[in-house]
């Protein structure tokens, strides 16, 4: 589509529609989506062409005051209705420009998952990434949570709950509930949200996401909607709406969703199992005669991701919060190891029924990361790997979780916790500059941004420790 016939379809869309407002949005490090809201009738061919300014001073990380103005540039084929806006809004994905240069800002994220991409194909390695991920989530009835000097806590429900068996419910309380960590694939009744993730996929095709299926996941009160896969930012851009779809039905429900990786103790967190392939001419290079149909190109492109696996934690598992999904016990992906089905390694290779779907799946990510640095680092891990021809070693077929512990110490592990991830993007960020896909200046703002989100989180007392340490 040419820009002249893409501007030509969103005015005869506004006219058609009856369209009130023209929303212009963007994503911000932390991966939150953001936005302008303009009217209508005050949108002209100059805008969606040129682009329209916004203060960057406001967004974390970013500009400073006295160097704040920003162009947010519209991506006109990435346009849809808003289905939760009460006066018809149309909604663009903006990249973002400097006015001064006219070129992409090396901060903004979807500029960075396009670098990415172009160099893909610049290397000759391939002409496109195709990105599969699988973000699970959490949907509560009542969340509660306050940090202050002298206190802090917080309070978490759901009606799955097994703890609501003993509460008394006007009407009656069925009983209808799983046991922790026993959840998964529950049908109806004890799935109390068929129909809420039902209204959520009918709410994807809205906004040109193509669901695939949806299911209850291990824990209680965690779903998972599978949608199909595309190219890198188009992905991330998916990322985004889906998001907006789910936190949007839950609020219609009177209910609250959210990504945070591990918002219950004592049980599955959610992760969002990410599936890559490289393809060129229209030819999948994964599909192969080595472990698992893979080819050696695809081997090569799994060790450039265990061998940097700790900083794309950096990007991959981005929250304070991300760490205590990645632990033992609660099928989380510590091990940097690959395997055939086997869930308990951290990059697996699926089965499929068509080789031409052949790829892998990291299998350490959660959902609240930016996708766009998330599946730009991974690709860029991956290329470094097939440049570089690092081989991941022998599979590891065996369940991981119950190996010797003499054993387990010969396995590398993703980092602990977000401050060691963060030290290791700061020493391995060399592959992540090659092709200036990403900068030394983007990075260092990232660091910087994300340890004081570590340094918050490293000095407030945790009730846990007056558990284990008030009487000492």
């Amino acid at each position: 589509m040419s820009k002249a016939s893409g501007v030509s379809a969103i005015f005869d869309l506004v006219k058609n529609s009856n369209i009130k407002f023209i929303d212009f949005r963007f994503s911000d490090y932390n991966g939150k989506w953001l936005h302008i809201s303009h009217c209508a009738d005050q949108v002209d061919e100059e805008a969606l062409l040129k682009g329209v300014a916004f203060d960057g001073s406001s967004v974390p990380a970013w500009k400073e005051v006295n160097d704040s103005d920003m162009i947010l540039m519209p991506q006109l084929d990435t346009v849809f209705l808003d289905p939760f806006a009460t006066h018809p809004t149309l909604v663009i994905t903006c990249d973002v420009f400097e006015p001064a240069t006219g070129k992409g800002y090396d901060r903004d994220p979807r500029f960075t998952a396009k670098k990415a991409e172009e160099y893909l194909k610049q290397s000759g390695i391939g002409d496109v990434a195709y990105f599969g991920p699988e973000p699970e989530f959490f949907v509560f009835d009542d969340v509660r949570f306050d940090v202050g000097t002298h206190g802090v806590s917080h309070s978490i429900d759901s009606e799955e709950a097994p703890h609501n068996s003993k509460k008394i419910i006007e009407g009656g309380n069925l009983g209808r509930r799983s046991p922790i960590k026993g959840a998964y694939f529950d049908p109806s009744p004890i799935d109390s949200g068929q129909d809420l993730r039902g209204e959520m996929v009918e709410t994807m095709r809205q906004v040109d996401l193509i669901p695939l299926l949806h299911h209850h996941e291990v824990a209680n009160a965690q779903f998972e909607i599978g949608f199909k896969y595309s190219t890198l930012t188009g992905t991330a851009d998916n990322i985004q709406k889906f998001k907006y779809v789910i936190h949007n039905v839950c609020q219609a429900y009177g209910k609250t969703a959210t990504f945070m990786p591990k918002p219950i103790y004592a049980d599955n967190g959610s992760g969002m199992h990410v599936h890559q392939s490289i393809w060129k001419d229209g030819q999948n290079l994964f599909m192969g005669n080595s472990h698992a149909n893979l080819s050696e190109l695809a081997l090569y492109y799994i060790g450039g991701i265990i061998k940097h696996a700790k900083a794309i934690n950096a990007f991959s598992n981005a929250t304070t919060n991300s760490y205590k999904r990645l632990v033992a016990g609660y099928e989380a992906p510590v091990m940097l190891a690959y395997s055939a089905k086997n869930r308990s390694a951290s990059i697996r290779i699926p089965h499929v029924t068509n080789e031409k779907a052949r790829r892998i799946e990291a299998r350490f990510p959660d959902p609240a990361s930016n996708p766009y640095l998330t599946c730009s680092a991974l690709l860029m891990a991956g290329l470094d790997g097939i440049k570089n021809k690092i081989h991941p070693g022998e599979p590891k077929n065996q369940d991981l979780y119950h190996l010797p512990e003499k054993e387990l110490k010969k396995i590398p592990t993703v980092a602990r916790s977000l401050r060691d991830a963060l030290t290791a993007l700061d020493k391995d960020r060399g592959f992540l500059l090659e092709g200036g896909v990403f900068t030394n200046d983007q990075i260092d703002a990232y660091i910087e941004l994300k340890l004081k989100e570590v340094e918050r989180y490293e000095q407030i007392p945790h009730p846990v420790e007056f558990e284990m340490y008030y009487n000492n």
